[in-house]
Order: structure tokens, then sequence, then C-alpha cells
């Protein structure tokens, strides 16, 4: 497991070697994005999406901690 993956980005021909970090990165196959807000939207999602595309993984889960069950706070996200 790694924390807080530089996640690199490429644009038309100008690399930057960190233009992300993935709070979580298991096993090189799964992201875990961690968030503590009063509700996940768009955005958060847009950010996993992104991040999935970047890294040719899979599947990711996205955690928000401000919630009364974590079970409710856990999003899957699979490609």
């Amino acid at each position: 497991m790694e924390k807080q993956k530089p996640l690199p980005l490429v644009y038309n021909e100008v690399r930057l070697e960190v233009g992300y970090r993935i709070d979580l990165m298991v096993e090189n196959q799964v992201i875990v994005e961690i968030k503590s807000v009063e509700l996940l939207n768009e955005v958060h999602l847009a950010q996993v999406l992104t991040y999935l595309r970047l890294s040719d993984c899979k599947l990711a889960l996205l955690v928000n901690f401000n919630v009364l069950h974590l079970k409710n706070g856990i999003k899957r996200i699979i490609l």
C-alpha cells in the first residue's frame, strides 16, 4: 500500500511528474480516495474517475468519513 502516491500528468507534450496525488493505492490495483465532507458530489466522483483513467486501474473506493455509519460513506467505482 502506498500513501500519497504521485500520479504524473502529460498534457500537450508537457509532463508534470506530480500532476495529482492518490490518497492510497493498494497493490497497484485499487485506488482509495478519502474525504470528510457533508455530502459527496460530482466533483469527488470526477476526481476519482480521472485517477482511474490516468493510472490504468479499474477499481476505486471513495470513502467519506463524515457519516454516522461508515458503510453509508463508501462508494465503489469501477471502470
